[in-house]
This record gives C-alpha cells, sequence and structure tokens, in this order.
C-alpha cells in the first residue's frame, strides 16, 4: 500500500470543514481591510529564496526542498509566501499601479523539510498578508490589528502580542555590532550553528533553539539600546496607533525574528491555550524596507504578517470553541422503485438549485438502511417518496427533531 509522505497530511471529514470555516473567515476579514488575494506558484527559482529570506536562516540551509528540473533549472518549494509575493510584486510592476500601496493576502500550501511535531508539518498551509509602498507607522498597527482580530473573530480568547523594533540600517548595524562583541569571547561554548552565524548574521543566534538556556544568550545587548533617534520616534509612533485601536501589547526586545530581510518593527503573537506546549507563537510578522530593492525592485517600504492554519486549527481545537460548522443536512430523500429514485433524482435537482441540502439514496439500500443513513447525516427531514403519493402530487416528510410527519 501506497501512504502518504511523512509530514504531510490528509484532510478530509469534520476537520476539513473546520479548514474551510477558516478560510471563510480569512476572506471575509481581509475583504474588510481591503486586501486583493493573490496567488503565486508553489515553485520558485531557488536564488529567490536564498537573496530574499538569506543565506544564514534555517529555512534556507536545512529546510527547504531544493531540486533541478528537467531543464537544469534549480528550483525550490516555496517555504514562506513573503518572498514570492515581492517577487510578483516586481514582475508585474505593481509599483507602477496608482493604486497605493498593493494589499494583497495569500492562502496556501508551503514546504519545509523538518522534523514532523506537533503543529508543525513538512507540508503546511500559510496565511499571509501584505502591505507593499507605504512607510506609514499606522501600516504596521494596522497588520497587527488585522493578525489580532483574526484570531479573536475565530474565537480565540487569550492572544499576546509581543511587539519589538530592530530600527533601521544604522540602528540594526550598531546592534549587530554589539551582538558579535557580547558573543565573540564565548561562541565556543555554542553550537556549530552559532559559530558560524556570529560574523554572518549574530541575530540568529538569538534564535537559536540548542543554546537559548545559555546565561550568555540571557544577557545579550537588547535591541532598544541602539536604535537612534529616527528609529525610536518611529517604534513610539506604532505604539501610539496600536494604542489608539485598543490593541493590547508588550515590548519584547529578544524578539528579533529568524529571517533576514526585517527591519523596524518586528513581532510575534502568541496563543494563550492550554496544551500547546512551550511554543505557543501562532504568528509573527514585521517590516521588511530593503527586500524589494534587494530582488531588484525599486525602494519599496513593505510590512507583512503569516500565520500557520495548522496552528491555528489546533488551538481552536485546545480551546474547544465552538465553531458554526454545518454538520447536517436538510432533507434525505428517500425511494424504494426505479420510478421513485427517477423523481428523487428530479427533486434533489430542484432542492439544491433552491438553496437546500439535500442528499438521497445512491447504494442500493432499503428503507430502513436509508433511515440509519439519514440519522448518520444528521438530516432535519426524510422525505418518503412513494409511487401513490406520487400519482397524487403528494410527499410524506418526516421533521427528525420532532419525529412527526406531514
Amino acid at each position: 500500500m501506497i501512504k502518504r509522505q511523512k509530514g504531510c497530511n490528509d484532510l478530509f471529514g469534520r476537520e476539513a470543514k473546520v479548514w474551510k470555516y477558516v478560510d471563510q473567515v480569512i476572506d471575509a476579514l481581509m475583504e474588510k481591510y481591503n486586501y486583493n488575494y493573490i496567488r503565486t506558484p508553489i515553485i520558485e527559482a531557488t536564488e529567490l529564496f536564498h537573496r530574499g529570506v538569506g543565506e544564514t536562516t534555517d529555512i534556507v540551509t536545512k529546510e527547504s526542498y531544493d531540486f533541478e528540473d528537467k531543464g537544469g533549472r534549480k528550483i525550490t518549494l516555496r517555504p514562506e509566501g513573503t518572498a514570492g509575493v515581492v517577487r510578483s510584486y516586481i514582475e508585474n510592476k505593481m509599483y507602477g499601479d496608482p493604486n497605493q500601496p498593493v494589499k494583497v493576502y495569500y492562502n496556501g500550501t508551503m514546504y519545509r523539510y523538518e522534523r514532523p511535531q506537533s503543529g508543525r508539518d513538512r507540508e503546511l498551509t500559510q496565511f499571509g498578508m501584505e502591505i507593499l509602498g507605504s512607510d506609514d507607522p499606522l501600516s504596521d498597527a494596522e497588520i497587527i490589528s488585522a493578525a489580532v482580530n483574526l484570531y479573536k473573530t475565530l474565537g480565540l480568547k487569550e492572544i499576546k502580542v509581543n511587539l519589538n523594533t530592530l530600527g533601521d540600517n544604522e540602528s540594526r548595524n550598531a546592534y549587530r555590532e554589539a551582538l558579535i562583541k557580547h558573543f565573540k569571547p564565548h561562541i565556543k561554548d555554542f553550537c556549530e550553528d552559532c559559530q558560524e552565524r556570529l560574523e554572518k548574521n549574530p541575530l540568529r543566534i538569538l534564535d537559536c533553539k540548542v543554546d537559548h538556556d545559555n546565561e550568555i544568550m540571557k544577557s545579550a545587548p537588547k535591541t532598544l539600546d541602539y536604535l537612534n533617534e529616527e528609529s525610536r520616534d518611529r517604534f513610539e509612533k506604532v505604539q501610539e496607533y496600536l494604542d489608539i485601536m485598543q490593541i493590547n501589547y508588550e515590548i519584547n526586545p529578544s524578539i528579533v525574528r529568524g529571517l533576514d530581510y526585517y527591519n523596524h518593527t518586528v513581532f510575534e503573537i502568541e496563543a494563550k491555550v492550554e496544551g500547546f506546549g512551550s511554543n505557543n507563537v501562532i504568528g509573527a510578522g514585521g517590516r521588511y524596507n530593503g527586500l524589494v530593492n534587494q530582488l531588484d525592485g525599486p525602494e519599496t517600504p513593505c510590512v507583512g504578517f503569516a500565520t500557520g492554519i495548522g496552528r491555528v486549527v489546533m488551538a481552536l481545537e485546545l480551546e474547544k470553541v465552538k465553531l458554526p460548522i454545518i454538520e447536517d443536512i436538510d432533507l434525505f430523500l428517500m425511494y424504494v422503485n426505479e420510478d421513485e429514485k427517477k423523481y428523487a433524482a428530479y427533486l434533489t435537482q430542484e432542492l439544491r438549485l433552491a438553496g437546500f441540502i439535500v442528499e438521497t439514496e445512491y447504494t442500493g439500500r432499503g428503507l430502513k438502511g436509508q433511515f440509519k443513513q439519514a440519522d448518520r447525516l444528521n438530516s432535519k427531514f426524510t422525505c418518503v417518496l412513494n409511487s401513490e403519493d406520487l400519482n397524487n402530487n403528494e410527499v410524506k416528510i418526516k421533521n427528525n427533531r420532532t419525529s412527526s410527519w406531514r
């Protein structure tokens, strides 16, 4: 028997309905925020992620699915959504559209070669939203507010926003040098990955899962101590807008995010869900003003956010959130002979087109089996098509909630 690949899952039954419901909530919320749906290819040139996401990130060095196609081209299954959106933004010259900024969202499949664990798979579905073409701190606050409102709309109650800033390039470079100076005397006590990151991208050391309890890690410099005046003022503006929107947050200087393209605002959103484990981050994002230019486009300020749908669904299940999932049908049509079956075919068609959820018999079961099937489908009504009644233009309908016939 051929089985599914490790870290990939089949989605069906009630779980599939939950995922579809989450998709519907996302679509409705994005319409209110005036974000347009964008769909980019699952396969992209490997160079896109090496240049965009960063050569030193785990996504590129350890987790990406890279291969050569039959034409010898280096291809990667997309591990995240932002780089593809930016590539599309540049290639389709969206920066020339008079309607600025460009606000888009995506909801699609990503691939990361990592050890499968609870809430983390090799094939994952990610929802993300991006604002391209605005450097206004209000854009940062809007992205954060939309993310928080998504989780609250779905029914998650204890949502916590952890907020930080990396500052502009000057501030980030100053912080980078401070980190190198701090870690260098002790770097031999850290894992091999951190030793390699020291000169290439020391911010990545702060994301290390191996050495996160190291005392030297705990005493590392904080980003807020290396902000220039402009970056500090900008960060205060973001906080001011969040306060106006009544979005609760906490300043957390330890958040730097794991991707190379971030600057200024970075944030993570936690869901305080019992059973979620120590890693309760459900979504994250930040500003990336240099990425469009880095990928050969014009200077374009951008900010975005992403969340894994699998993590969201897991949080909803652990919280036992009651979702308005349709798990019943309106009517089950029953029949015995061929003439009754033909009328069932006609009636199911008419009722479905009128907006009702209707089912009928397809496996040749007798009436007893059909009644059991109607119960399994939690049908609100059952209708037994009887040839004699049909000749009199009548049908018998049972209300399964009250057990009464009409």
